[in-house]
């Protein structure tokens, strides 16, 4: 297997499916048809190729490509008060018309994202809306005569304000975040701005206010909501916390029409809650919880109210995400370890599932090696999971080279967070592959802690989290060096965000690191005081961070790679967004002026996720390649690979040439 057959995979909806909201899957009127959005990448031309499909479910056959065209939609997220691009593909939910004959979607083309409009039976599809600004959601009135959508038509009044500014220059202030940008960042708390066009004369008006309750909400800034599920009869089920805590165990209520609330009591409907469904009577709830070992289980369930306990209809190590309920069953995505996405129907009574869509057939041709589901603890008996990749043809009693890969796994195993950790691929180079699962944080269990930022704050100062992960992830290759896998001079570590972070007080805390990668860096000094921007800074201050001038280095000896820059011996590679380079600059000097073997690559017009194919691409490559070099002992590019790469074997042989690393072993 090669990278570039992970990247051309076919995808609907979002990539990390675990964290997936909402469902991509659109369901026809008449509950016989789906409606999605499909997506492959084409590395070769930098670009996606995008398609609208519909799927008939009562009867077999693959989905009919009802439009083909358009560019990936980015999502942008809020940060303390500021739009941020992160560089992650955006959900795009088609919206059926009323009488089931058109759809609606959004489709990006020439640098703006427009509502779209196709004929069902004809694939006959035309651009409705001609925004200067994003179009961000659509729907329908409730006749289909019309359709209603949103844009930040305020962000153009806001762009012109910062033309004007810029003339007699910008004042520095929270709205700077200097590592993404050299202005300031756009405000999140422009809303949005909801408009009717009629779809007969093309009249286009401000929406009324009846008019915008069809439209989703605006989730800029906001977590994420909570699962509901609403019944035809008016009954109301919600998954609410347990206490105030934003990270405490969820439970069910149903509310019925006449006001009545029915809690549901059984451990089946607490805990980790993922999403909820009427059947089309309204007389069973069914529910999708995540449970087990580190909620390492997909569990579905059926409830029906005042006949006893819910019953399971599914426990699995496959990931389950994205359902509708149909007229004949849950219709969901379905992944596991080794086989991508596909598009199954559960029945609702018996569990039993059927096969509707592979959007990947050609999948099952490549020789994977075995995964193992692998569960332990860390130092503090929080419980951890992860998944084990072997070999292809790997001969059990020989030791290998470890990857580990972080901080989430979960469904199929692609490139852990931020997916530049080519899972398989690396397995297929000669590699084991610890895909980790990073452990609830402790503080989710405390009820006095009622906001993210507690949660988050919670033993700042005493680096409780970074410990606590850098205990599961050694607890993690102690099992795979215990199993006479992994050779335990020759461990690698990974990371992107949370993940970067945890490598780095890896390679800070610990000498059981032969090779680090990470895909962003750094929380640094610099970067936390000042690289992020003021907003940032109080807030990282506020959680127990030192500030700049504090010259505190008892805080920063546990954390920072510049402080510790003499005594580091992780070769390490960055391979950083342009966004975000500057944050790591600090720490590629400091490593070079001590002679550490340390190389940094910056992509342009790249993000927090790397989005572009050929980068993603690259990223893939240059990671195979690195640790091959330093935990497989490969000091020139196979004959086939391209010149450029020897090239990059050639500046990593003079960074090793008289480099003499400590010996690796469990001491810090």
């Amino acid at each position: 297997m090669h990278p570039v057959d992970l990247l051309r995979l076919r995808q609907i909806g979002e990539p990390e499916a675990m964290f997936t909201f909402h469902p991509a899957l659109a369901l026809s009127p008449d509950r016989r048809h789906l409606a999605f959005v499909i997506q492959r990448a084409d590395p070769e031309a930098n670009r996606y190729c995008m398609g609208l499909a519909v799927l008939a479910l009562d009867r077999p056959g693959p989905p009919r490509l009802l439009n083909a065209g358009g560019s990936i939609i980015l999502t942008v997220n809020s940060f303390r008060g500021r739009i941020w691009g992160v560089g992650y593909p955006s959900l795009t939910i088609p919206r059926w018309s009323p009488d089931g004959r058109s759809i609606a979607w959004l489709r990006r083309d020439d640098g703006t994202t427009q509502v779209w409009l196709a004929d069902v039976a004809t694939g006959n599809a035309r651009a409705v809306t001609h925004e200067a600004v994003d179009v961000e959601a659509v729907s329908w009135s409730a006749d289909g005569a019309a359709l209603i959508y949103a844009s930040r038509t305020g962000r153009l009044a806001e762009r012109a304000a910062f033309a004007r500014e810029g003339r007699s220059g910008f004042h520095y202030d929270d709205r700077f975040v200097p590592i993404m940008s050299d202005r300031p960042m756009p405000d999140a708390s422009i809303g949005w701005t909801s408009y009717r066009v009629d779809l007969k004369s093309g009249g286009r008006r401000r929406a009324g206010e009846a008019e915008m309750e069809h439209l989703p909400d605006d989730e800029l800034g906001k977590f994420p909501p909570l699962p509901v599920a609403q019944g035809y009869d008016g009954r109301v089920a919600r998954a609410s916390h347990s206490t105030s805590n934003p990270l405490s165990p969820l439970a069910i209520t149903v509310s019925l029409p006449n006001g009545t609330q029915i809690a549901c009591r059984y451990t089946q409907c607490e805990g980790r809650i993922v999403d909820m469904w009427w059947t089309p009577d309204t007389k069973t709830l069914v529910f999708l919880r995540r449970e087990g070992w580190a909620h390492g289980l997909s569990g579905l369930y059926r409830w029906t109210l005042g006949k006893g306990e819910p019953e399971r209809l599914v426990l699995t190590h496959d990931l389950i995400s994205n359902c509708v309920i149909a007229q004949a069953g849950l219709v969901c995505l379905r992944e596991t370890s080794t086989q991508p996405q596909r598009l199954v129907r559960f029945d609702v009574r018996s569990g039993k599932s059927e096969l509707l869509y592979d959007p990947n057939p050609e999948w099952a041709s490549f020789r994977l090696g075995t995964v193992r589901h692998l569960q332990w603890s860390n130092d503090a008996g929080a419980q951890v999971r992860g998944d084990l990749v072997l070999p292809p043809g790997y001969e059990p009693g020989t030791r290998v080279p470890l990857i580990v890969t972080t901080y989430t796994s979960n469904g199929f195993l692609r490139g852990g967070m931020g997916d530049e950790y080519p899972i398989h691929p690396f397995a297929a180079a000669g590699f084991a592959v610890l895909s980790y699962n990073a452990p609830e944080r402790a503080a989710a269990s405390d009820p006095d802690l009622d906001s993210r930022e507690q949660v988050g704050a919670a033993g700042t100062r005493t680096w409780l989290w970074r410990r606590a992960v850098k205990s599961a992830i050694e607890r993690g290759i102690d099992r795979v060096v215990e199993m006479g896998i992994a050779d335990p001079s020759k461990v690698g570590i990974t990371g992107l965000s949370d993940g970067s972070t945890s490598a780095a007080f890896a390679m800070i805390n610990s000498r059981r690191f032969a090779a680090a990668s990470i895909s962003t860096c750094c929380m640094e000094p610099w970067a936390v005081n000042a690289g992020y921007g003021p907003a940032f800074a109080r807030l990282k201050q506020g959680q127990g961070y030192a500030p700049l001038t504090a010259q505190d280095d008892a805080f920063w000896k546990h954390g920072s790679l510049v402080a510790n820059a003499a005594r580091i011996d992780t070769p390490l590679l960055m391979q950083l967004a342009d966004r975000e380079y500057l944050g790591g600059v600090d720490v590629y000097a400091a490593l070079r002026e001590q002679g550490k073997p340390v190389d940094m690559y910056v992509f342009p017009d790249a993000f927090h996720h790397k989005w572009q194919p050929a980068q993603k691409l690259a990223a893939y490559q240059r990671n195979i390649d690195w640790f091959a070099f330093w935990l497989q002992g490969k000091t020139a590019p196979h004959p086939n690979q391209v010149e450029e790469q020897a090239g990059t074997y050639a500046h990593w042989n003079a960074l090793a040439a008289g480099w003499k690393p400590a010996e690796t072993g469990s001491g810090p």
